[in-house]
């Protein structure tokens, strides 16, 4: 059956569908969106709530466990984790990929609802719900300062405005807002003067509780008009404080400046931010799961100048780090090596074939297949990104290979002295079940692909669409259009004299396939040292495999680094602060970096308030020589100098897996029931990875040496004195928790009076024994009367996973270690620990990804040669050929992991998706060798050794031609530079080194495979001659 014939006698029909398909493809390719790397995201939603003043263990027992409880009970949950701070309480919960981003951010609101009773009165607001992933690096970082205006003024504007309106537009999941000094009254009281007056801290919040609200009122209704009421119930400044009566003695008014006094200050006074050593309010926009990174930015962008005129004079908005700009680089350099590989794949054809339309008409196939592929994306809903487009440019060499040998087969027909068109539907009827099993086998390869589960299936699944669907088009436009072109454009057999250029190749071909062939005259005679020689192939190969270093994703350059600082556990804010400026000073003078922000204090990116979060933007790839990794390791040398605080550092990623933030790249987590087992086993296993030469940056999210005063009530004492231990804690809280009082509303925001002791009263112990509680008979007593405070230890953050005790430590990799030497490392260094069963540990984030990657690797390349088999089996009605034909392959896998392993790279997933290409590839080489071997057999009675060499010398040309289309491939992915590079690379270097080495050897070992198998077939079937082909 001639698929083609129907095609090259209905031109007009077959150039009609090739338009058709090159509108669509037109059509799509706008309609995109483009992308980073295939969307990956698993629904995550993250949940925080405030309530000042509160010690982390209060918040983590009166809050994150009674919201734990009620999110344990959702369904499709796969992990939770949360950490409670000062004031401060983040859970992130992370659920099954079959759920949808909507469903479960409802039943996360209705869970939050739920517990609304069970939560303290005093939280500041309802715990908030935002869909987003807190490991994710923002996409977008804002700096907003004033030369001016008052820090808290640019807060102010920089909150209300600036973060509202950005997170209302499509694709941002939460602003965080960074250096946040929200303007506040505060009310400083003087506890030596409050206690000459009679008056307690309980009774002074009561009264300016009173004293500003904000209440509704009503209406009053005349016969014609109605009119509203309104009082001046609210104080807005700092004098009408001050002026506020709090209480009356012996009848004359105590009022707050009596006792103290109402300063306008920020509401939080450990937060800060700066930027070039200026105070700085840092927005860092995180993208909504499931969001286009790139659509996200350009809106906000797009929004930007709008804002910026929305604020008053004097306040500077500046982006200073566009997560957009390496990713644009990156598939601009991607789009730039998918036109050098069609120029370069065409030069092969052209050299090969050395006639126009020769070159012309398979040259055709590749936009028409390239734009049908695109016109498939759009409904299957992938994107433009690294991978997709990657798949586009390796798969130019297969479909142009199809095309390829449809034309050499008509070439070479009217070479033998048939007309253009007798020879285009001959070549078509020859080679045509040719091209389709080689197109049906080429897309089994990928069925393994298609079936990968988790987070690592979903990535590569677009790839292997793209490849398979450009596959597909290929396909047809190969068997269809080709031919046809090449009934109605080919010459008829040229009687003129080639000229010189075409003579000079031709002789250079004649060289190479009298050499092929003396080699394969050779080879035939001695089959038994070949074979042998393809079995040492195949033990080497599977040797190398098991000890090349296995890695996980290229770990990219994306011209941003994530910090995390920790000061010393009992640092001060002062002190904090001071460190936090040093660390940025120093970075901002690399050499490499474009700018340095940061900011400090708990209650929002971080948890503890001797923690900080640093953004090192580096400049773009042609103003630099090093990569970030160098940047990082020379910023570990020069900010060891800081003292009291440590920058913990890792290159921002486009993958980031699990929604666990942590101060360095990956993560191993250890829960227990007893928190202070956990402490001794977490910190036993932190000592030996510190010792681990393959990894840095060790760090630990457990910091449980903070320092605190706990009060030891004299319970006798206080009940003979009338004294209740809950009028302490009031009477502390009111004193030095930052209690918020009241609050103040106003058009643009609202505000918050806080009452506190006066700042001289706030340092150091002694400070304690100046506060008074009333007794129960009116009386002022000192609290160190009742209570002794006794230095202790607490944890400054109490974490949990899935509502046990937890304990995570994170660490980057030493240079030129991988993620498997690393996870190995660090399995061995705790199972050497004999932790109790009661601790439980294990990897999580990447590293557990790079676990179940790893385990699937030898189980993929298995399923896809199984694939084959059973496909090519079927394809030619044998068990004996398909093993032939695989035999090509050990020594593409041979090449590709001596490529890796000389440019000193690991086999990681990436390279693995090249190994899974070079199946495909180099399989090609062995079904057109199988195809003519089996055809002289049967058709023209030749021995199988006849045949094999008959084969051997009369494929050896399209063989070498498909063959360097495909190298010519990858090799600008090879070569590739700028941003990106480093996952392009791996797959040139599997292509390329898989390529040379099975060139090399398959033209030989084939042949000679193909000899033992038909023998084995011969005996098997007792005398038979032949197995004849047929599609099923």
């Amino acid at each position: 059956m001639n698929l083609s014939a129907p095609f090259i006698r209905r031109p007009i029909a077959t150039a009609l569908l090739m338009v058709a398909v090159v509108a669509l493809g037109v059509a799509s390719y706008p309609l995109l969106p483009i992308a980073a790397l295939p969307s990956i995201d698993t629904p995550i939603v993250q949940v925080t709530a405030q309530l000042p003043g509160a010690s982390p263990q209060i918040v983590a027992d009166s809050v994150t466990t009674q919201l734990e409880r009620q999110f344990g009970q959702v369904p499709g949950l796969s992990q939770m984790t949360s950490s409670s701070g000062v004031g401060y309480a983040q859970i992130t919960l992370q659920f099954d990929r079959s759920r949808s981003l909507d469903g479960v951010s409802t039943d996360v609101q209705a869970a939050i609802n739920n517990t609304q009773g069970q939560l303290p009165a005093s939280l500041l607001d309802p715990p908030v719900s935002r869909r987003t992933n807190p490991a994710d690096a923002p996409i977008l970082l804002i700096a907003v300062r004033s030369d001016v205006l008052p820090i808290t003024t640019v807060s102010d504007y920089a909150d209300s405005i600036l973060a509202q309106r950005i997170a209302q537009i499509a694709g941002v999941g939460q602003v965080l807002v960074g250096g946040l000094q929200l303007p506040a009254l505060r009310v400083q009281l003087n506890p030596a003067l409050m206690a000459s007056e009679q008056l307690s801290f309980p009774e002074v919040r009561r009264a300016l509780a009173r004293l500003s609200v904000e209440e509704p009122t009503g209406q009053l209704y005349g016969r014609q008009q109605t009119f509203a009421l309104t009082t001046n119930d609210q104080l807005l400044t700092a004098e009408g404080f001050d002026a506020a009566i709090v209480a009356y003695r012996d009848g004359a008014p105590i009022r707050i400046r009596d006792i103290g006094r109402t300063v306008k200050a920020p509401q939080d006074e450990t937060l800060a931010g700066w930027i070039d050593g200026k105070p700085t309010v840092i927005l860092a926009v995180q993208r909504q799961a499931g969001a286009n990174v790139v659509e996200t930015v350009a809106s906000i962008r797009a929004r930007l100048p709008q804002l910026r005129a929305s604020l008053p004079p004097g306040i500077d908005v500046a982006v200073v780090s566009d997560r957009t700009t390496t990713i644009v680089e990156s598939l601009d350099d991607v789009r730039r090596t998918l036109l050098l590989t069609i120029a370069l794949v065409v030069g092969v054809i052209a050299v090969f074939l050395r006639t126009v339309w020769a070159t012309v008409i398979p040259a055709l196939s590749v936009p028409i297949a390239l734009l049908g592929t695109v016109a498939a994306l759009y409904p299957l809903g992938y994107s433009l990104d690294n991978l997709s487009l990657m798949g586009l440019s390796v798969a130019i060499g297969f479909v142009v290979d199809d095309a390829i040998v449809m034309v050499e087969t008509v070439v070479r027909h009217i070479d033998e002295g048939a007309g253009p068109l007798e020879a285009a539907v001959a070549g078509a009827a020859e080679i045509g079940f040719t091209v389709l099993s080689i197109s049906i086998s080429l897309i089994a390869v990928f069925i393994p692909l298609f079936l990968m589960g988790g987070v690592v299936g979903s990535m590569f699944r677009e790839f292997a669409a793209t490849v398979a669907v450009a596959i597909l088009v290929s396909t047809a436009v190969s068997l269809t259009l080709i031919p046809m072109l090449c009934a109605k454009l080919l010459p008829p057999r040229r009687q003129d004299a080639p000229g010189r250029i075409s003579r000079a190749v031709e002789r250079m071909f004649d060289r190479l396939f009298a050499l092929y062939d003396r080699g394969l005259a050779v080879v035939l005679r001695h089959q038994a040292v070949t074979l042998c020689v393809m079995i040492a192939t195949i033990l080497t190969t599977l040797g190398l495999f098991v000890v090349i270093p296995k890695g996980f994703f290229p770990e990219e350059d994306t011209g941003l680094i994530l910090g995390i600082a920790e000061g010393a556990q009992d640092s001060s804010p002062a002190a904090m602060k001071a460190a936090q400026q040093a660390l940025l000073a120093i970075a901002a003078r690399d050499p490499a970096v474009a700018n340095a922000v940061g900011f400090v204090g708990a209650g929002g990116p971080t948890v503890t308030e001797n923690d900080g979060r640093v953004f090192i933007t580096l400049k773009p790839f042609g103003q630099r020589d090093v990569s970030v990794f160098q940047v990082m390791r020379r910023l570990d040398t020069a900010l060891a100098s800081v003292p009291g605080i440590t920058l913990y550092m890792q290159a921002a990623q486009d993958i980031t897996i699990g929604g666990r933030l942590s101060k360095t790249q990956f993560q191993y987590t250890l829960t227990d029931l007893d928190p202070a087992e956990l402490t001794v086993w977490g910190s036993r296993l932190a000592d030996r990875l510190r010792a681990l030469p393959v990894l840095s940056g060790v760090a630990s999210d457990r910091q449980s040496a903070g320092r605190t005063l706990r009060l030891s009530i004299d319970r006798a004492t206080a009940s003979r004195l009338g004294v209740d231990p809950a009028e302490i804690d009031q009477t502390l809280y009111d004193a030095f928790g930052q209690r918020h009082v009241a609050r103040l509303y106003t058009a643009l925001n609202q505000y918050y009076v806080i009452l506190e002791v006066e700042p001289s009263y706030q340092f150091g112990p002694e400070a304690l024994r100046r506060i008074y509680v009333r007794s129960q008979s009116g009386t002022m007593v000192p609290i160190g009367e009742i209570a002794t405070a006794v230095p202790d230890v607490t944890p400054l953050a109490i974490n949990h996973q899935n509502q046990f005790p937890s304990m995570t430590l994170s660490f980057n990799l030493a240079p030129g270690v991988t993620i498997g030497t690393a996870v190995t490392a660090v399995e061995d260094a705790a199972a050497a620990l004999r932790m109790p069963p009661s601790v439980a540990h294990g990897f999580e984030g990447n590293a557990k990804a790079f676990r179940a990657a790893l385990g699937g690797m030898a189980p993929l390349i298995l399923l896809a040669l199984f694939a084959i088999y059973l496909i090519l089996g079927m394809l030619y009605e044998s068990t004996i050929h398909p093993v032939t034909i695989l035999s090509t392959l050990p020594s593409a896998g041979l090449g590709a992991l001596l490529a890796l392993m000389a440019f000193g790279r690991p086999l990681d997933l990436i390279g693995l998706i090249g190994i899974i290409l070079l199946i495909g590839i180099v399989k090609k080489n062995g079904i057109m060798l199988v195809d003519v071997a089996l055809e002289a057999e049967r058709n023209r009675g030749l021995s199988a050794t006849e045949a094999a060499r008959e084969a051997g010398r009369l494929r050896f040309r399209p063989i070498l031609m498909t063959t360097l289309c495909a190298l010519l491939g990858g090799l600008p992915l090879l070569l590739a530079t700028g941003a990106g590079a480093e996952i392009r690379q791996p797959l040139g270097l599997t292509i390329v080194g898989g390529l040379i080495v099975s060139q090399l050897l398959t033209l030989y070992t084939t042949p000679v495979v193909y000899i033992y198998m038909a023998r084995l077939g011969h005996r098997l079937r007792r005398g038979s001659t032949g197995e004849r082909p047929r599609v099923v």
